[in-house]
């Protein structure tokens, strides 16, 4: 799908020929004296459009337009998230028994508050994208070009360049995670990986067994042990500035499935464990927005891939392995899987002295009960990117919360056997998670980012949701605009 930006009021965005016009209508906006205006003016006068987020006022073919369908939509306050609310809605009415859209013309009334643009291209995006690659008769997405609207252009470009880059890694994330397992393993994980390095700037290598074994990676080996499917750890290098300056570690989950192994998993929904990649993927969708946005900023991607499978191989409850760390852990639930391929990557992360690690997981459904669907679970071991964190979560629509750390939480993962055991007990389950990753990241200022309740969507609307890309493409694009302020003040 291409987007399009445009330096268009409202009635020039009525004076052009489209499928659908949608426009946006704050609180308090002023019509002009155009005949479009006009109109608008005399529905806001009547009542007939209200200015709440996502009330509508449909219309066919006004004298007033050339769009063949005309939206009047309330956004509010104008926010991002009300403009969200209202691109949903109008979108959502539109598909509702007319025929498939091709051209969309987007028009904001009034000047767009910031991420108000970026808000309007995602969830356009959001809303047309279309799983087809293992569909015998695929029919994809029908709309085909986006225009936004806004009076001055110019002033939203950057604005609008990070949210259509943001697009491409959020559907390349989607479409790996949505892939069954037998369409999305290691193997195929890497192969996406090596394609991305045919973006400017991007580079990859990829390391099987043998290698893996040299580095004594035995957590990761061991989850990986019981698949025939080999194991595959990626790394990912963007350069877009000298290397001088220290990267950002991404660590990306890459169980391409979960049975849970030995401690093996109930088969109800057992299917949606092909999601438990969403880590990794996000990964691959964040290279993949770097890799059309190009900021000035130096990132590692570190993906740990395998399959967590139960055959005569398998690790077994009770057996005690050896990290990269050299710390050993005591396996007391196979199905505690993600930690122990995570631990081996956040070891190996050291070897860039990054100026963050930050790890991506669908660890834990304690997670899931204590923050549903609409946060991802935010941990780390540094204030201030815990606070970087949370506030590009906050731009970016793709929200985070932070939990806590404490020291106590560590207690139930003693072990008479090990250094450490791989799980507590049930109470407080993400954070003992956590905290078993707290060990093997002392060397840099690290997060965790469990997104075991907001990568992907059950139900009717299954499906991933490409979380968090948004998030961290937000964090690496600020990483670019502090960095020379933080230069300046060491300076002074």
């Amino acid at each position: 799908m291409n987007f399009e930006l445009k330096s268009l009021e409202p009635a020039g965005a009525a004076a052009q020929p489209c499928d659908a016009l949608v426009v946006l209508v704050p609180a308090g906006y002023k019509p002009g004296k155009d005949a479009f205006s006009a109109l608008v003016a005399q529905a806001l006068k009547a009542g007939d459009l209200e200015t709440k987020a996502g009330k509508l006022l449909a219309l066919y073919r006004p004298a007033q337009a050339k769009g063949t369908r005309v939206m009047l939509v309330g956004v509010g306050d104008g926010s991002p998230r009300e403009v969200r609310l209202a691109v949903n809605a109008a979108l959502g009415a539109l598909r509702s028994g007319t025929p498939a859209l091709k051209k969309l013309l987007l028009s904001f009334a009034g000047t767009p508050l910031a991420g108000a643009v970026r808000a309007a291209v995602q969830t356009v995006a959001d809303n047309s994208y279309v799983y087809t690659t293992t569909k015998s008769k695929a029919e994809g997405r029908s709309l085909a070009r986006v225009t936004v609207a806004v009076a001055q252009a110019a002033g939203c470009k950057d604005e609008f360049a990070r949210a259509t880059a943001a697009v491409a890694g959020i559907e390349l994330a989607k479409e790996w995670a949505n892939r069954p397992a037998n369409h999305a393993t290691p193997t195929h994980l890497a192969e996406a990986a090596r394609a991305l390095a045919r973006h400017p700037k991007i580079s990859c290598q990829v390391l099987g067994p043998r290698e893996v074994a040299k580095l004594k990676m035995g957590a990761f080996m061991a989850v990986a042990q019981g698949s025939e499917q080999p194991l595959r750890f990626i790394v990912l290098q963007y350069q877009g500035a000298p290397k001088a300056q220290a990267p950002t570690v991404l660590v990306g989950k890459g169980i391409s499935f979960d049975t849970g192994g030995i401690s093996i998993k109930p088969a109800a929904e057992m299917d949606e464990m092909k999601f438990d990649m969403s880590g990794a993927a996000s990964v691959l969708g964040v290279f993949r927005a770097l890799g059309e946005l190009k900021p000035a900023v130096n990132v590692v991607g570190l993906i740990p891939s395998c399959e967590n499978m139960p055959d005569g191989r398998a690790v077994k409850p009770g057996d005690v392995v050896t990290s990269m760390s050299g710390q050993t852990i005591e396996i007391l639930n196979t199905d505690a899987e993600g930690r122990l391929v995570l631990c081996d990557a956040l070891s190996y992360a050291e070897r860039y002295q990054p100026q963050a690690v930050v790890d991506i997981a669908t660890l834990t459904g304690a997670c899931v009960i204590a923050l549903g669907g609409v946060r991802s679970g935010l941990f780390s071991t540094s204030d201030e990117l815990a606070h970087q964190l949370h506030q590009a979560g906050d731009a970016a629509q793709d929200l985070c919360w932070r939990m806590p750390l404490d020291e106590d939480y560590a207690e139930g993962l003693k072990s008479n056997f090990a250094d450490v055991g791989n799980v507590a007990g049930r109470a407080g389950g993400a954070i003992t998670a956590a905290k078993f990753l707290q060990r093997f990241t002392a060397k840099f200022p690290w997060a965790h980012l469990d997104i075991a309740g907001t990568a992907w969507k059950s139900g009717a609307a299954k499906g991933a949701t490409g979380r968090p890309v948004g998030l961290l493409l937000e964090y690496l694009v600020a990483q670019q605009a502090q960095r020379p302020a933080a230069q300046r003040a060491r300076k002074a």
